[in-house]
């Protein structure tokens, strides 16, 4: 078997992935030595200042100290589990001095962290110091983790994880079992066609699902009836948040999760079925806590019996550890958290990747080097993986390994093609740029609006009124003040139409999107400005297209910001960010952009004329 084009596919991501390291680490290390504490705060990457709650030792025996302190926005706020910290104080001359302590954020609200530190002195020295702060430290070890999967995966020489590098990225072709379709009467035919896939499926599957198709439930019906045929799966995602989303459904329909890594939205729930959480519940856990305990006291005088007693504790661990995992059906965990030393040397049938055209190929194969089959879920005509290095990105390493399948081996792919989100004209465009015309609206949403006669889709061309665009050098973004006024207009005036009485009693929402992050701050301070606007505020959210992933509003308003006599758009370019802001919108579509500006590019000139 010729393997040269599965080598030198993963060679070259791992090279660009280096690219984005060094640059990565380049400028957190600059954003880190020149900026300042309050831009370092503003940016999520600092808390500052924070008071230092309890320490105690937690169920896994780490170290650990509560500290008190505001983050900033939500959706900028970088502290999450897993991440490593520094810490640093301020001189009364302002001067930042940083305390020789390191940690790892365990548990991370808006106004609390969780860390855990290397000893009981670290705490003692963090008590000493006044006006203190907590920043966060480069992100070593999720790079480290990727390398090492891929290091593993070019190297490997025989054995399944060499049959799935070979399928995957090689020309090796898939298998799938022969069988009658199982029938899921409750399920439309594309999502019951998906799951026979994945049941058939030895090797691959892919389930595409585009906005509003049901991806979620089409995927936790097929872990379900999967678990009618092996004991336990691996259930992955990108983010945290996707994570915890389809660990809820599964929750829900009974099936009994393991959650490794903490969840991103804290609530009893979510933290009920977490490693940790589950830990201290186990009926062992007690004697386990009463022999540690014991191993500390004994340290200090009789070394000999403290690691005689500390042998039985490790023992005792290991037994309820094992006995979780036993107990579990499905195992839940991000890519880069199935690096986690809870997970090494265990092996699963099943592996499904959940979001997978949001994720770094390398980040993919850390689970993959687990498993004997996976199974993709995704939409790569949606939000692509994050990356900082424009050279790295414009090489291909945005190219997901979802995409790479469903481009080379379309036998694997299953798509998702009745909507049940929007109106259908919302829908059609989208259809028919990004998936050929495929999709068909369900009958019970095909001519869902908010009033009678409304056109779903309007474009507020801002051209006549001149307005113009600022470059922010703080944030290297872009806002359109005068842009914005009209977009807290556009809104007021159609709550206005629609009535206040309705839409408070009816529970009517909205949602207003911004490429441009200056632009989304600029509309909520207009928000939280306007008296009009003031009863309705629950029922309006202000956010970039990231920050509107996965969610759905009955009302969405997309300001483009762009205004210039040259047709610059920047990276409006990236039209899949523009078809996920798109398809948010229920019931009804407002476009507020220049369109003399935008239409110098194809796709805003289509869209601008199908809405006309």
């Amino acid at each position: 078997m010729n393997t040269d084009l599965s080598i030198l596919s993963l060679q070259k991501h791992r090279d660009l992935l280096q690219m984005e390291y060094e640059y990565d680490k380049k400028c957190f290390e600059h954003q880190s030595g020149f900026m300042s504490v309050d831009k370092k705060v503003a940016a999520g990457i600092c808390r500052y200042p924070i008071s230092i709650g309890r320490s105690y030792y937690n169920s896994l025996d780490q170290y650990v100290v509560e500290i008190h302190a505001r983050g900033c926005d939500e959706e900028d706020d970088h502290f999450e589990y897993g991440r490593s910290v520094d810490f640093f104080t301020v001189s009364m001359t302002d001067e930042v001095r940083p305390i020789k302590v390191t940690g790892q954020v365990s548990y991370a609200t808006a106004d609390t962290l969780v860390v855990v530190l290397p000893s009981r002195d670290s705490s003692l020295v963090l008590e000493s110091y006044d006006r203190l702060g907590i920043q966060l430290s480069f992100d070593e070890s999720s790079y480290r983790a990727m390398f090492e999967a891929l290091d593993r995966v070019i190297h490997v020489k025989d054995g399944r994880l060499f049959d799935l590098r070979e399928i995957l990225l090689g020309n090796k072709e898939a298998g799938f079992l022969q069988f009658s379709p199982v029938r899921f009467p409750w399920l439309n035919a594309s999502q019951e066609k998906a799951i026979n896939l994945i049941l058939r499926a030895k090797d691959v599957a892919i389930v595409h699902g585009p906005p509003g198709t049901g991806k979620t439930t089409t995927l936790v019906e097929a872990i379900y009836e999967t678990l009618r045929r092996e004991s336990q799966v691996l259930v992955c995602a990108q983010s945290n948040m996707a994570v915890d989303w389809i660990s809820e459904q599964l929750v829900d329909r009974g099936v009994n999760v393991l959650r490794i890594g903490n969840p991103s939205r804290v609530n009893d729930k979510m933290l009920s079925y977490t490693y940790e959480r589950r830990f201290e519940s186990h009926p062992q856990y007690a004697t386990l806590w009463g022999m540690r305990k014991t191993v500390r006291e004994l340290y200090r005088t009789n070394k000999d019996k403290a690691m005689a007693v500390k042998e039985k504790a490790e023992s005792l661990e290991y037994e309820i550890r094992e006995s979780l995992f036993a107990e579990s059906r499905v195992v839940a965990c991000t890519l880069v958290g199935a690096a986690n030393h809870l997970l090494y040397g265990r092996t699963f049938q099943s592996l499904f990747i959940d979001e997978a055209a949001q994720a770094l190929e390398a980040a993919c194969w850390i689970p993959i080097t687990k498993c004997h089959r996976v199974i993709f879920a995704g939409d790569h005509q949606q939000l692509p993986p994050t990356i900082k290095c424009f050279e790295a990105e414009k090489a291909g390493l945005s190219h997901t390994l979802m995409e790479k399948l469903t481009e080379r081996k379309p036998s694997v792919v299953s798509l998702l093609n009745v909507q049940y989100r929007m109106n259908e004209s919302i829908m059609r465009f989208s259809s028919e740029w990004f998936y050929d015309g495929q999709l068909t609206a369900a009958d019970e949403v095909r001519y869902r609006g908010v009033l009678d006669y409304e056109k779903p889709m309007e474009w507020v061309n801002t051209e006549p009124f001149d307005f113009s665009e600022e470059y922010v050098e703080q944030t290297a973004g872009r806002v359109n003040r005068q842009e914005a006024e009209l977009v807290i207009s556009v809104l007021e005036h159609f709550i206005e139409k629609i009535g206040f009485h309705r839409v408070k009693e009816e529970k009517i929402d909205f949602g207003v999107i911004s490429p441009y992050k200056a632009q989304v701050y600029y509309l909520r301070r207009l928000v939280n400005q306007n008296k009009v606007l003031k009863p309705f505020r629950r029922q309006i959210t202000i956010n970039s297209v990231d920050g509107f992933q996965g969610q759905e509003r009955d009302v969405i308003i997309i300001s483009l910001v762009r205004s210039n006599d040259e047709g610059n758009i920047g990276f409006l370019r990236e039209l899949r960010r523009m078809n996920v802001a798109m398809t948010r919108a229920r019931m009804k579509l407002f476009i507020i952009g220049n369109a003399s500006t935008l239409t110098k590019h194809p796709f805003y000139r289509k869209l601008y004329e199908s809405m006309e």
